[in-house]
Parts: structure tokens; sequence; C-alpha cells
């Protein structure tokens, strides 16, 4: 068995011993999202060049606020001139993390992040971790700060190495009417001494289980350069989840 089979297994387990387990002695729910999109846009980046994406996420939560979970989404490879098609066909993120409540209104979160990148044709590895601080006002706003410790660097199509990463952003969901929802967001990528700034507005609408949003997404043209593998620039994007 290959390692992401085996940690897809080991996942998998862990949610089986935890639904199996007493009421009493676990205070575990288990729960998801199944979502299919035209655009998987990441950080004003492109991670399908444009085309549409299968998603699944996967959680495992507590009440004290300890969550576990895994984020898997298809990807697309971009045609690039000096490379022909390059790029990976899935991505993979296991994550851990714990909010804590400050106050009925306030609450902060901290979450550490593996992304893997699968089943492409470029031969070097594009792995990274994160660590990331979130402070959020109910549903409504959340500021977050992240740090990436072995952020790929690139210039065009050169790979440079690996630098630190930081990343500021923003986002807002407010409601308008029922339960359609107005969302935008906003933030900064830098890298190396360089960086570009990012953001999108849309409209949110949620009726039971299902959710579907859509939104206009902008970066600065400079982030081309750094994500060789994706596209930067002005695009709309559609998605939508079913909760499980």
């Amino acid at each position: 068995m290959g390692p992401v089979p085996l940690r897809i297994g080991i996942f998998c387990l862990w949610i089986t011993a935890a639904t199996l387990a007493p009421d009493a002695a676990r205070a575990v729910t288990v729960d998801g999202d199944i979502s299919y999109t035209n655009d998987y846009v990441f950080r004003g980046i492109s991670e399908t060049g444009g085309r549409s994406a299968g998603q699944i996420d996967l959680r495992v939560s507590t009440r004290d606020g300890t969550f576990l979970g895994v984020f898997a989404s298809t990807l697309s490879r971009v045609s690039k001139r000096s490379w022909g098609t390059a790029g990976w066909d899935y991505e993979l993120e296991e994550y851990l993390g714990h909010r804590f409540d400050l106050s009925p209104a306030w609450s902060t979160t901290l979450t550490a992040v593996n992304y893997s990148y699968m089943g492409g044709n470029v031969p070097m590895s594009d792995d990274y971790q994160e660590i990331s601080v979130a402070v959020s006002y109910l549903d409504f706003w959340t500021v977050t700060e992240s740090i990436i410790p072995n952020a790929v660097r690139f210039d065009g199509n050169y790979r440079l190495g690996r630098y630190p990463a930081y990343i500021t952003d923003t986002s807002a969901q407010l409601p308008l009417i029922g339960r359609l929802f107005l969302t935008a967001g906003a933030g900064y990528y830098t890298s190396d001494s360089t960086g570009y700034a990012y953001g999108n507005a849309g409209l949110g609408f949620e009726f039971k289980r299902l959710r579907v949003e859509g939104g206009y997404y902008v970066a600065q043209d400079h982030a081309r350069m750094l994500f060789p593998y994706g596209r930067a620039g002005s695009r709309f994007a559609g998605t939508v989840s079913w909760h499980f």
C-alpha cells in the first residue's frame, strides 16, 4: 500500500473508531462536505488553470474545540510555452487544529496543515506545511495570519528554492435576505521579499444542507511569476457544496 492510500486508510479507521465508541466517552462529531467548483481558486490562484474540480472535506471534531480532517481536490495540468503541459492531478490537505472560544462572540483558531500534490509529471516536490492563527467574530468576519516555513519559490518557469512565506487575509460573510449572504475577502502573500495582493466578492445561498456560492476573484498579475502551475488574474468562479 502506497503512502497516500495508507494515510487515507488510517484516517478512515480513526473515524470508524470514533463512530463506534460510546457517546459518553467520545463526545465526537464527524461531518464533511462534497463540492463541485467550476474553478478552484486559492489565494487568488486558479489551482486548476480555469477548469472545474471535484472536492471532499472530512472532519472529526470534539466538543472542546479540537478538530482533525482531510481535504482532497482534483487539479488540472497547465500548458506552459517552455514546459508543455505540467502540474499535478490531485491535492491532499491533512489538517489538525483547535478552536478557543474567547467570548460568546469572539474565537481564535490555531491550525496546522500539510499540503501534498500527487499524480503529476513534475520531477520535483511542491509539498509544504503551514501554520495559521485566525480570529473570528461570530460567522461574520475572520482575520488570518499564516506562515509557510518551506514555500517553493519560483520566478516564472525557474524554481529558485524554498523560502518562508507569510500570508495575511480577511474574509466576511454578511446576511442580506433570508439565507442569502454577501461574501468578500482580501489578502496579501509574500515570499523572499516579493508578493502579491488578491481578493474576491460575491454571493452565497444556503438551503438546508446545500450551499451555492459564486464570486469574482482578482489577483495582481505578479502572482503568475510565483506560481507557474496555476493562473492568476480576474475570473468568476462558482461552487456547489453538500454538507453531511
